[in-house]
């Protein structure tokens, strides 16, 4: 059983073996330029994701939802969905943005206007700040708790799910409350919304997702097929990522500080961070120039893969280096926290100007 609603770390094979989620890597060959995180095997996994390359190479419509659950500040990790949905806008993709305030509500106890304002300083913000295009005409980005037609899909679509089925994906018990046994069904929708006759009708649907929210797809694929003959849904597709680790050596969470570089931090704080980071060295500098460094087991290291270095050719021969012991942790550090606080300067300029773009995004009407 998975918490989505935890911080525990993932056991990546397990969940593919147990629940039938395929490697990604064997569809790279067929993406045109793919995205470096599936290069780089940071996606490494899928459901259905034949359907999304299909449409990709017709030119045919297809949708990408991503929540957003406002509980607390974005931190560098939460920026690959955000360069995933980058890449997706390009492919042409309709962009559908829930945020998941009634989930905050329920599953955190945070009230619905502390969501909204969150919602707005922080990740509205920082989707702008970093490149996706909100304005556009196939962006729908809304509150659940104001989208009437979400809540009206999420009705209908909990006929036919009981008490026994949410307690075996989700475990909730007799003590959990009813707003949080309907969350899941709520994020459903959001899911399904997008194939609805106001949004379009049936299209293939892609959810990019840590792994952490497996329950969730899996059970609006078995929603989904029940409900095939009343709204003709095709059964959404989903990609899974490789959660980042935190800077102290376990998961990043924007409830650990001291694990997170936040999107909202300053260049300087960004910089120290890197520079005081878990790094994959040896205990002294005369064993790691014999053994070389561990760049698997190295946050340095992760950044440059994830966020900071652009070139495959570059990525490898710092791999290398790490591991020959020919390049000393402190260097590589020094560089990082220079890659980085350059990226901050830049975005956090570009935060400034995106606030007031940010509000008048949530102050439209759903598109559907």
């Amino acid at each position: 059983m998975i918490d989505p609603w935890s911080s525990a770390i993932i056991d990546y094979e397990k969940l593919t073996k147990q629940f039938g989620i395929k490697p990604f890597g064997n569809l790279k060959e067929e993406i045109n330029n793919p995205h470096h995180l599936m290069q780089r095997n940071i996606i490494f996994g899928q459901r259905d994701y034949g359907r999304i390359l299909k449409a990709i190479r017709e030119g045919s419509d297809f949708a990408v939802v991503s929540g957003m659950m406002p509980s607390g500040k974005m931190h560098i990790g939460h920026k690959m969905i955000v360069d995933q949905l980058i890449w997706y806008q390009e492919k042409g993709a309709d962009i559908y943005i829930p945020i998941a305030d009634m989930e905050a509500y329920s599953a955190r106890g945070i009230d619905f206007e502390a969501s909204r304002e969150l919602a707005v300083s922080e990740y509205i913000t920082n989707y702008i700040a970093l490149g996706l295009d909100l304005e556009k005409e196939n962006v729908n980005v809304y509150l659940q708790s104001e989208n009437r037609n979400l809540g009206d899909l999420a009705y209908t679509l909990s006929k036919k799910v009981n008490f026994n089925e949410m307690r075996a994906i989700y475990g909730f018990s007799g003590s959990t409350n009813i707003a949080h046994m309907y969350a899941p069904l709520i994020q459903v929708a959001d899911i399904l919304l997008p194939q609805t006759e106001e949004c379009g009708g049936p299209k293939p649907t892609v959810v990019p997702v840590g792994p952490d929210q497996d329950p969730h797809i899996r059970l609006t694929r078995d929603i989904a097929e029940r409900f095939k003959g009343k709204f003709n849904f095709i059964s959404p597709s989903s990609t899974y990522h490789r959660f980042m680790t935190g800077l102290t050596g376990d998961k990043m969470s924007s409830s650990k500080p001291k694990s997170a570089i936040f999107l909202s931090d300053s260049p300087k704080e960004v910089e120290k961070k890197v520079k005081s980071a878990k790094s994959g060295g040896r205990e002294s500098l005369e064993e790691q120039r014999k053994l070389g460094g561990v760049p698997e087991d190295c946050t340095i290291f992760e950044l440059l893969v994830y966020h900071l270095e652009p070139s495959e050719k570059k990525l490898e021969e710092l791999r290398e280096s790490c591991k020959s012991g020919s390049i000393m942790c402190g260097e590589c550090k020094k560089n990082a926290a220079s890659m980085m606080k350059n990226f901050f300067e830049e975005f956090s300029c570009k935060r400034e100007e995106a606030k007031e773009k940010a509000q008048k995004i949530l102050d439209r009407e759903p598109k559907c």
